[in-house]
């Protein structure tokens, strides 16, 4: 095989940079001898791809969810090692040739022994290929198997229903492992785990069986009984901190059992037992040195708390009593401190929630020994699981390895337009243009935020399908024709690689130059939709004037028709009109100037264009069609320049690098293969075409007499201007 010093690289132009071709078998084993500083990319994410995700999965030796170089490499590597030659490595063939595994190796020796005891599992003495499909099912089998090698033990290989139910248990309580079945299990650490927790649980409940009267004041009620002393004990010693204030100083006797004012406030509510309205005031009436009340006289919201206390903490411990002084009250909390330490000593596991009986039954017996015996077992077989994760590596990297480098160390795919790169998500269909390079994306804003660096026009499509209610999102790169149509809430369809049809509408744009033709037609556009946008506005101004001053003329004659009195059979001798203010008089030197002014312009702006006119007659007829191209530059020169510099910077790499890669190269769009991404609209070749259009609209001669006036204008300006006799005197000899 080649080495380091002697392998010959080459390479090819795409994309705006050299990249180096694999074209050989002997290209992908000396990946490692290859300049990462000419790779396409450095690392990608292992999903998204139109690669078989199970391959990226076994080349993911960090398990990160990311391809790196240095996975690629060391993939190349591990197949150089592992075969014969290179042959098969760009075929990307299903078949591995069992002779082809080298022996060169111990590694490979065991694989290759592997291969035959695999072929002569499936009944395939005689054959000489193993194929990815006989791999795979071997793999599914050995990982549905009761022992597959991986040291979890799920609960259905377990064997009996009583180490069953001990997994289950084990399973509720210290979590789980996922077993190469895809069940949940448990590993010898969680099995470990499990027991330690145990045994210190019921450690810790048997100090309180050994000590019941300090630690268990009411036996099996005393957790019940503490709760409910908690839940009460800051109440009561407010009370009796109340009474202590009122036994120092009796003056703060009535400020302490609240002001009548409080009261009154409350004599307007609607009241209940176990409303809120009087919780914040006392237990119960403030005293010095006076005892709680437990039945009479004790505030009405705490009444039934009080009641309970009493009937299971206070009766079982002090005897029955109608009321508690400070100092039994005392006595009581004491009581409980002593458990209340051993509580907080509780070791913190679920195990608890299986009960004391189930514990000692799980620790007691031998469950612990048999189910590490099982799990032992699984792990022996963990060298026949991995020679068959081996063959799996194998047959999916000699596979997959060449498709790979074509869309990583290079980008060879996606510029040859071939079958297609492995990070497009599909095409798709919309305003008579097909797009290619299309990406599935997470998220439009985030992709959008490093994707503007690109210079592309992307439109992001949410697309989905009714049957599934499946969703993605897409970034389409519109890179030929113009954006004249484009507008968010545009419908389309998206076929996936798959040939699957999505409902796809536009949510986002993102707006760069598409093309120079866009570019030359912008600042005629612009203006255009400004022309029409005033035109517009003044239309709708005067139709609003027209219709407001319609409305005032009629309530005005409405309302002299309703003010007019009734005339009598004899009316009165009519008086004269009041007098009305006279109009102010007219000011002719005002309007004059205003006509004058008006004057000078039209005569400004009709010299301007007469000038214009007369420069462009006075001109040869050869210059004619040079003044109008230069013209033209004039006005859609600065755009078409300044699209033309942008499109020059249009790139591929940070489309990709918003979806987590790491490209390392500039990889250009640029006109040629921009216009190749974008297909338009064109008619089959060999189509019949009538341009007979039944709804054309019918035009009237007004357009050709216009122009046939216009060009008669100019005739007879020139002729007026003596422009043909100048003509004729530069033709004569």
């Amino acid at each position: 095989m080649a080495t380091q010093r002697d392998h010959s690289w080459r390479f090819f132009r795409a994309g705006g940079v050299d990249q180096v071709r694999l074209g050989t078998g002997q290209d992908l084993l000396a990946l490692g001898q290859l300049d990462q500083k000419l790779w396409m990319a450095l690392s990608c994410p292992t999903t998204g791809l139109a690669l078989d995700a199970r391959t990226l999965e076994l080349m993911d030796r960090d398990r990160d969810g990311r391809l790196r170089a240095p996975d690629v490499v060391h993939a190349a590597e591990w197949l150089g090692a592992m075969l014969e030659d290179a042959e098969g490595l760009v075929a990307g063939s299903a078949l591995l040739p069992v002779a082809q595994i080298s022996e060169r190796t111990e590694e490979g020796a065991r694989l290759r022994r592997a291969a035959r005891w695999l072929l002569d599992r499936l009944e395939k003495p005689e054959a000489t290929e193993l194929s990815t499909e006989d791999v795979l099912s071997a793999v599914t089998g050995f990982a549905a198997s009761r022992f597959n090698g991986d040291g979890i033990l799920p609960v259905a290989s377990a064997g009996t229903p009583e180490l069953e139910r001990a997994v289950q248990a084990l399973l509720d309580t210290v979590g789980s492992e996922p077993d190469r079945s895809g069940e949940p299990g448990i590993s010898l650490a969680l099995l470990e785990r499990f027991f330690t927790e145990a045994e210190a649980h019921l450690t810790w409940q048997a100090r309180g069986t050994a000590d019941p009267t300090e630690l268990l004041p009411l036996g099996a009620d005393t957790e019940a009984g503490a709760a409910l002393l908690a839940s009460l004990r800051e109440k009561i010693d407010d009370y009796f901190m109340r009474c202590r204030l009122a036994a120092f100083d009796p003056r703060a006797t009535a400020a302490l059992n609240r002001d009548e004012a409080e009261y009154g406030a409350l004599a307007s509510q609607l009241l209940s037992p176990s409303g809120q309205e009087v919780r914040a005031f006392p237990l119960a009436r403030i005293e010095a040195g006076r005892p709680l009340p437990l039945v009479q006289g004790v505030n009405p919201a705490w009444a039934q708390p009080l009641a309970e206390l009493t009937a299971k903490v206070v009766t079982p411990l002090l005897g029955a009593r109608s009321t508690l002084p400070e100092a039994d009250w005392l006595t009581l909390c004491r009581r409980f401190d002593a458990h209340a330490a051993w509580q907080a000593e509780r070791p913190e596991s679920k195990v608890s929630t299986l009960g004391l009986d189930r514990l000692r039954e799980l620790t007691t017996g031998d469950t612990r020994a048999a189910l590490q015996a099982l799990i032992e077992q699984d792990a022996a077989q963990a060298e026949e699981a991995a020679l068959l994760e081996s063959l799996e590596r194998l047959v999916r990297f000699r596979r997959d390895l060449f498709k790979l480098t074509r869309n990583f160390v290079n980008f060879e795919d996606f510029y040859s337009m071939g079958s297609g790169a492995v990070f497009l998500a599909g095409v798709l269909y919309l305003d008579a243009r097909a797009f290619s390079l299309c990406v599935r994306v997470n998220s439009a804003d985030g992709h959008a935020t490093l994707a503007t660096l690109s210079r592309t026009y992307l439109a992001y499509c949410e697309c989905t399908r009714k049957d599934t209610h499946e969703k993605m999102l897409i970034a389409c790169a519109v890179t030929a024709g113009d954006a004249d149509s484009l507008m968010v809430g545009r419908n389309g369809i998206f076929y996936d690689r798959d040939g699957v049809d999505w409902s796809a509408q536009v949510v986002k744009l993102l707006d760069h130059p598409i093309s120079i033709s866009q570019a030359f037609f912008l600042p005629y556009k612009t203006v255009a939709k400004l022309i029409g946008e005033q035109v517009e506005k003044f239309a709708s101004a005067r139709e609003k004037q027209v219709q407001s001053q319609a409305a005032a003329n009629i309530s005005d004659v409405g309302a002299k028709a309703d003010a007019a009195p009734a005339l009598p059979a004899e009316a009165p001798a009519a008086k004269p009109p009041a007098a009305t203010p006279a109009a102010p008089p007219f000011d002719i030197a005002k309007f004059a100037g205003i006509f004058a002014a008006i004057g000078l312009a039209l005569a400004a702006v009709g010299s301007a264009v007469t000038a214009l006119i007369t420069g462009f007659i006075g001109l040869r007829w050869w210059q004619m069609p040079l003044a109008l191209l230069g013209l033209m530059l004039l006005i859609s020169g600065p755009s078409m320049l300044l699209a033309w510099l942008k499109l020059r910077q249009r790139s591929l790499g940070p489309i990709l690098d918003a979806n987590g890669w790491a490209v390392n190269a500039r990889a250009k769009i640029n006109l040629p293969f921009g216009a190749a991404l974008t297909a338009q609209a064109k008619l089959p070749p060999n189509a019949e075409r009538s341009l007979t259009d039944p709804f054309a609209p019918q035009r009237g001669p007004w357009r050709w007499l216009l122009v046939l006036l216009l060009l008669a204008g100019l005739v007879a300006l020139g002729v007026y201007l003596g422009v043909p006799q100048r003509w004729l005197a530069g033709a004569a000899p």
